[in-house]
Protein backbone atom coordinates (compact mmCIF):
# COMPACT_ATOMS: atom_id res chain seq x y z
CA UNK A 1 0.00 0.00 0.00
CA UNK A 2 1.43 3.41 -0.96
CA UNK A 3 1.83 6.21 1.54
CA UNK A 4 -0.96 8.19 -0.12
CA UNK A 5 -3.30 5.21 0.21
CA UNK A 6 -2.22 4.70 3.82
CA UNK A 7 -3.01 8.32 4.61
CA UNK A 8 -6.32 8.13 2.78
CA UNK A 9 -7.37 5.24 5.01
CA UNK A 10 -5.91 6.88 8.12
CA UNK A 11 -7.67 10.18 7.41
CA UNK A 12 -10.97 8.38 6.85
CA UNK A 13 -10.59 6.82 10.31
CA UNK A 14 -9.66 10.19 11.82
CA UNK A 15 -12.70 11.83 10.23
CA UNK A 16 -14.84 9.29 12.10
CA UNK A 17 -12.98 10.06 15.34
CA UNK A 18 -13.48 13.80 14.80
CA UNK A 19 -17.22 13.31 15.22
CA UNK A 20 -16.57 12.44 18.87
CA UNK A 21 -14.61 15.65 19.55
CA UNK A 22 -16.38 18.09 21.84
CA UNK A 23 -18.11 20.94 20.07
CA UNK A 24 -18.72 24.32 21.62
CA UNK A 25 -22.22 23.13 22.53
CA UNK A 26 -20.86 20.17 24.51
CA UNK A 27 -18.41 22.45 26.31
CA UNK A 28 -21.39 24.64 27.23
CA UNK A 29 -23.10 21.58 28.74
CA UNK A 30 -19.99 20.81 30.75
CA UNK A 31 -19.81 24.42 31.93
CA UNK A 32 -23.44 24.12 32.98
CA UNK A 33 -22.72 21.29 35.41
CA UNK A 34 -23.39 22.49 38.95
CA UNK A 35 -20.41 20.83 40.60
CA UNK A 36 -17.11 19.06 40.01
CA UNK A 37 -18.75 15.70 40.72
CA UNK A 38 -21.52 16.37 38.21
CA UNK A 39 -18.92 17.38 35.60
CA UNK A 40 -17.02 14.12 36.14
CA UNK A 41 -20.25 12.15 35.71
CA UNK A 42 -21.03 14.06 32.52
CA UNK A 43 -17.62 13.21 31.08
CA UNK A 44 -17.95 9.55 32.05
CA UNK A 45 -21.31 9.42 30.29
CA UNK A 46 -19.54 10.76 27.19
CA UNK A 47 -17.14 7.82 27.35
CA UNK A 48 -14.21 9.64 28.89
CA UNK A 49 -11.81 7.93 31.26
CA UNK A 50 -11.66 4.27 32.19
CA UNK A 51 -14.02 1.87 33.90
CA UNK A 52 -12.87 2.93 37.38
CA UNK A 53 -15.81 3.98 39.54
CA UNK A 54 -14.03 6.65 41.61
CA UNK A 55 -11.91 8.14 38.86
CA UNK A 56 -10.10 11.42 39.54
CA UNK A 57 -9.77 14.23 37.04
CA UNK A 58 -6.08 13.46 36.55
CA UNK A 59 -6.59 9.77 35.81
CA UNK A 60 -9.54 10.56 33.54
CA UNK A 61 -7.53 13.06 31.49
CA UNK A 62 -4.50 10.75 31.36
CA UNK A 63 -6.74 7.97 30.01
CA UNK A 64 -8.01 10.28 27.27
CA UNK A 65 -4.50 11.28 26.27
CA UNK A 66 -3.49 7.62 26.03
CA UNK A 67 -6.56 6.83 23.90
CA UNK A 68 -5.51 9.58 21.52
CA UNK A 69 -2.01 8.24 21.13
CA UNK A 70 -3.31 4.71 20.68
CA UNK A 71 -5.25 5.72 17.57
CA UNK A 72 -2.31 7.75 16.24
CA UNK A 73 0.10 4.83 16.76
CA UNK A 74 -2.36 2.53 15.01
CA UNK A 75 -2.92 4.77 11.97
CA UNK A 76 0.21 6.82 11.32
CA UNK A 77 2.59 5.29 8.73
CA UNK A 78 5.47 7.31 10.23
CA UNK A 79 5.37 8.35 13.89
CA UNK A 80 8.53 10.46 13.59
CA UNK A 81 6.52 13.32 12.08
CA UNK A 82 4.98 13.82 15.52
CA UNK A 83 8.37 14.24 17.25
CA UNK A 84 8.02 18.03 17.09
CA UNK A 85 5.18 17.76 19.62
CA UNK A 86 7.41 16.03 22.17
CA UNK A 87 10.25 18.55 22.39
CA UNK A 88 8.74 20.54 25.25
CA UNK A 89 8.54 17.40 27.42
CA UNK A 90 11.99 16.15 26.40
CA UNK A 91 13.62 19.48 27.23
CA UNK A 92 11.63 19.72 30.46
CA UNK A 93 13.07 16.36 31.55
CA UNK A 94 16.55 17.53 30.55
CA UNK A 95 16.06 20.67 32.64
CA UNK A 96 14.90 18.63 35.63
CA UNK A 97 17.86 16.26 35.33
CA UNK A 98 20.42 19.07 35.14
CA UNK A 99 18.95 20.72 38.22
CA UNK A 100 18.88 17.42 40.09
CA UNK A 101 22.46 16.62 39.10
CA UNK A 102 23.63 20.03 40.33
CA UNK A 103 21.61 20.01 43.55
CA UNK A 104 22.56 18.82 47.00
CA UNK A 105 18.89 18.72 48.03
CA UNK A 106 17.36 15.30 48.65
CA UNK A 107 13.81 16.47 47.96
CA UNK A 108 14.16 16.24 44.19
CA UNK A 109 12.24 13.19 42.99
CA UNK A 110 10.96 11.53 39.88
CA UNK A 111 7.77 13.59 40.22
CA UNK A 112 9.60 16.39 38.42
CA UNK A 113 9.74 14.37 35.20
CA UNK A 114 7.31 13.51 32.43
CA UNK A 115 6.95 9.75 32.36
CA UNK A 116 5.77 9.69 28.74
CA UNK A 117 8.90 11.38 27.36
CA UNK A 118 11.48 9.23 25.59
CA UNK A 119 14.33 10.65 27.69
CA UNK A 120 13.93 9.16 31.16
CA UNK A 121 15.26 10.36 34.48
CA UNK A 122 17.80 7.61 35.08
CA UNK A 123 19.43 7.77 31.66
CA UNK A 124 19.53 11.58 31.70
CA UNK A 125 21.06 11.77 35.16
CA UNK A 126 23.77 9.26 34.19
CA UNK A 127 24.70 11.21 31.05
CA UNK A 128 24.80 14.54 32.88
CA UNK A 129 26.77 13.29 35.87
CA UNK A 130 29.29 11.77 33.46
CA UNK A 131 29.25 14.98 31.41
CA UNK A 132 28.52 12.88 28.32
CA UNK A 133 26.62 15.69 26.63
CA UNK A 134 27.61 14.46 23.19
CA UNK A 135 25.46 11.37 23.74
CA UNK A 136 22.33 13.51 23.91
CA UNK A 137 20.32 14.29 20.77
CA UNK A 138 22.08 16.87 18.61
CA UNK A 139 19.48 19.55 19.34
CA UNK A 140 20.16 19.20 23.08
CA UNK A 141 23.88 18.61 23.43
CA UNK A 142 25.35 22.13 23.34
CA UNK A 143 22.51 23.71 25.32
CA UNK A 144 22.68 20.97 27.96
CA UNK A 145 26.41 21.54 28.50
CA UNK A 146 25.96 25.32 28.65
CA UNK A 147 23.02 25.07 31.07
CA UNK A 148 24.84 22.57 33.31
CA UNK A 149 28.01 24.69 33.44
CA UNK A 150 26.02 27.86 34.05
CA UNK A 151 23.98 26.34 36.87
CA UNK A 152 27.01 24.73 38.47
CA UNK A 153 28.98 27.99 38.54
CA UNK A 154 26.24 30.59 39.11
CA UNK A 155 23.42 28.63 40.82
CA UNK A 156 21.10 30.72 38.64
CA UNK A 157 18.19 28.37 37.97
CA UNK A 158 16.34 30.94 35.88
CA UNK A 159 19.28 31.35 33.51
CA UNK A 160 19.47 27.56 33.19
CA UNK A 161 15.79 27.59 32.23
CA UNK A 162 16.32 30.34 29.65
CA UNK A 163 19.11 28.42 27.92
CA UNK A 164 17.12 25.19 27.65
CA UNK A 165 13.76 26.80 26.86
CA UNK A 166 15.30 28.67 23.94
CA UNK A 167 17.00 25.48 22.74
CA UNK A 168 13.62 23.73 22.82
CA UNK A 169 12.08 26.50 20.70
CA UNK A 170 14.98 26.30 18.24
CA UNK A 171 14.52 22.53 17.99
CA UNK A 172 10.81 22.97 17.26
CA UNK A 173 11.55 25.56 14.58
CA UNK A 174 14.26 23.40 12.99
CA UNK A 175 11.91 20.41 12.90
CA UNK A 176 9.29 22.57 11.22
CA UNK A 177 11.71 23.79 8.56
CA UNK A 178 12.78 20.22 7.82
CA UNK A 179 9.21 18.92 7.58
CA UNK A 180 7.62 18.00 4.25
CA UNK A 181 4.12 18.85 5.46
CA UNK A 182 2.99 22.46 5.58
CA UNK A 183 0.93 21.89 8.73
CA UNK A 184 4.07 21.00 10.72
CA UNK A 185 5.95 24.02 9.36
CA UNK A 186 3.04 26.31 10.26
CA UNK A 187 2.63 24.73 13.69
CA UNK A 188 6.33 25.17 14.48
CA UNK A 189 6.37 28.81 13.36
CA UNK A 190 3.21 29.67 15.30
CA UNK A 191 4.41 27.84 18.41
CA UNK A 192 7.75 29.65 18.49
CA UNK A 193 6.26 33.07 17.70
CA UNK A 194 3.64 32.71 20.44
CA UNK A 195 6.30 31.55 22.90
CA UNK A 196 8.36 34.66 22.07
CA UNK A 197 5.30 36.85 22.63
CA UNK A 198 4.67 35.16 26.00
CA UNK A 199 8.29 35.81 26.99
CA UNK A 200 7.89 39.47 26.04
CA UNK A 201 4.64 39.84 27.99
CA UNK A 202 5.99 38.20 31.15
CA UNK A 203 9.36 39.94 30.94
CA UNK A 204 7.65 43.32 30.53
CA UNK A 205 5.51 42.72 33.61
CA UNK A 206 8.52 41.67 35.70
CA UNK A 207 10.87 44.38 34.46
CA UNK A 208 13.39 42.12 32.73
CA UNK A 209 16.16 43.68 30.66
CA UNK A 210 16.45 43.83 26.89
CA UNK A 211 19.44 41.49 27.08
CA UNK A 212 17.43 38.93 29.06
CA UNK A 213 14.58 38.95 26.54
CA UNK A 214 16.81 38.66 23.50
CA UNK A 215 18.64 35.77 25.10
CA UNK A 216 15.35 33.99 25.89
CA UNK A 217 13.62 34.49 22.53
CA UNK A 218 14.14 32.28 19.48
CA UNK A 219 14.23 34.17 16.16
CA UNK A 220 11.43 33.20 13.77
CA UNK A 221 10.11 34.42 10.42
CA UNK A 222 6.86 36.11 11.45
CA UNK A 223 8.28 38.30 14.22
CA UNK A 224 11.37 40.41 14.78
CA UNK A 225 12.57 39.38 18.22
CA UNK A 226 14.70 42.53 18.39
CA UNK A 227 11.66 44.75 17.77
CA UNK A 228 9.51 42.63 20.08
CA UNK A 229 12.02 42.87 22.92
CA UNK A 230 12.56 46.61 22.45
CA UNK A 231 8.81 47.18 22.47
CA UNK A 232 8.45 45.16 25.68
CA UNK A 233 11.17 47.20 27.39
CA UNK A 234 9.28 50.36 26.42
CA UNK A 235 6.12 49.22 28.17
CA UNK A 236 2.81 47.47 27.79
CA UNK A 237 1.37 49.99 25.31
CA UNK A 238 4.45 49.83 23.08
CA UNK A 239 4.30 46.03 23.10
CA UNK A 240 0.66 46.07 22.01
CA UNK A 241 1.44 48.64 19.32
CA UNK A 242 4.19 46.45 17.87
CA UNK A 243 2.01 43.33 17.83
CA UNK A 244 -0.82 45.27 16.20
CA UNK A 245 1.33 45.58 13.08
CA UNK A 246 2.10 41.86 12.86
CA UNK A 247 0.24 38.64 12.10
CA UNK A 248 -0.48 38.46 15.84
CA UNK A 249 -2.55 41.63 16.15
CA UNK A 250 -5.38 39.76 17.91
CA UNK A 251 -2.92 38.95 20.66
CA UNK A 252 -2.55 42.67 21.37
CA UNK A 253 -6.32 42.95 21.76
CA UNK A 254 -6.37 39.97 24.11
CA UNK A 255 -3.55 41.48 26.21
CA UNK A 256 -5.67 44.59 26.71
CA UNK A 257 -8.55 42.48 28.05
CA UNK A 258 -6.89 40.34 30.72
CA UNK A 259 -4.09 37.80 31.33
CA UNK A 260 -6.65 34.97 30.99
CA UNK A 261 -7.86 36.32 27.65
CA UNK A 262 -4.26 36.48 26.43
CA UNK A 263 -3.50 32.88 27.44
CA UNK A 264 -6.73 31.80 25.74
CA UNK A 265 -5.73 33.59 22.55
CA UNK A 266 -2.35 31.85 22.54
CA UNK A 267 -3.99 28.41 22.39
CA UNK A 268 -6.76 29.52 20.05
CA UNK A 269 -4.15 30.74 17.57
CA UNK A 270 -2.82 27.17 17.25
CA UNK A 271 -6.34 25.83 16.69
CA UNK A 272 -6.85 28.34 13.88
CA UNK A 273 -3.52 27.25 12.39
CA UNK A 274 -4.67 23.64 12.10
CA UNK A 275 -8.29 24.36 11.06
CA UNK A 276 -7.64 23.98 7.27
CA UNK A 277 -6.76 20.31 7.85
CA UNK A 278 -10.50 19.57 8.09
CA UNK A 279 -10.49 19.66 4.27
CA UNK A 280 -7.29 17.69 3.62
CA UNK A 281 -7.52 13.96 2.89
CA UNK A 282 -4.13 12.84 1.56
CA UNK A 283 -1.42 13.65 4.09
CA UNK A 284 -0.45 13.45 7.74
CA UNK A 285 -2.06 16.88 8.30
CA UNK A 286 -5.45 15.67 9.58
CA UNK A 287 -3.78 13.22 12.00
CA UNK A 288 -1.50 15.98 13.28
CA UNK A 289 -4.48 18.32 13.61
CA UNK A 290 -6.56 15.69 15.41
CA UNK A 291 -3.79 15.15 17.95
CA UNK A 292 -3.53 18.89 18.63
CA UNK A 293 -7.33 19.20 18.75
CA UNK A 294 -7.49 16.47 21.39
CA UNK A 295 -4.75 18.13 23.46
CA UNK A 296 -6.70 21.40 23.26
CA UNK A 297 -9.90 19.60 24.25
CA UNK A 298 -8.23 17.90 27.21
CA UNK A 299 -6.71 21.20 28.35
CA UNK A 300 -10.12 22.88 28.17
CA UNK A 301 -11.76 20.10 30.15
CA UNK A 302 -8.96 20.38 32.74
CA UNK A 303 -9.61 24.13 33.05
CA UNK A 304 -13.32 23.54 33.60
CA UNK A 305 -12.80 20.72 36.11
CA UNK A 306 -10.25 22.77 38.05
CA UNK A 307 -12.66 25.69 38.14
CA UNK A 308 -15.52 23.49 39.34
CA UNK A 309 -13.33 21.86 41.99
CA UNK A 310 -12.27 25.27 43.32
CA UNK A 311 -15.83 26.65 43.06
CA UNK A 312 -14.79 29.47 40.75
CA UNK A 313 -17.56 31.66 39.25
CA UNK A 314 -18.75 30.37 35.88
CA UNK A 315 -17.80 33.67 34.22
CA UNK A 316 -14.22 33.28 35.40
CA UNK A 317 -14.03 29.70 34.08
CA UNK A 318 -15.65 30.69 30.79
CA UNK A 319 -13.00 33.35 30.15
CA UNK A 320 -10.38 30.61 30.17
CA UNK A 321 -12.20 28.14 27.90
CA UNK A 322 -10.46 27.51 24.55
CA UNK A 323 -12.07 27.37 21.11
CA UNK A 324 -12.88 23.88 19.85
CA UNK A 325 -11.61 22.37 16.60
CA UNK A 326 -15.08 21.22 15.50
Amino acid sequence: MSNSMEYTYAVARIRAKETTLFSGAVIEQLLGCKSYEEAIRFLKEKGWGSAEADETAESLLAAEREKTWEIIRELAPDLSVFDVLSYSKEFHNLKAAIKEACSTEKALTANLYYEDASLKRGALLELIREKAFGDLPESMAAAAEEAYTTLLHTRDGQLCDVILDRAALEAILAAGKDADDAIIREYAESTVAIADIKIAVRAQKTGKSLEFMKRAMAPCETLSVDSLARAAVSGDAALRDYLSGTDYAEGAQAMAQSPSAFERWCDNRIIRTIAPQKYNSFSVGPLFAYLLARENEIKTVRIILTGKLNEMPEASIRERVRDMYV
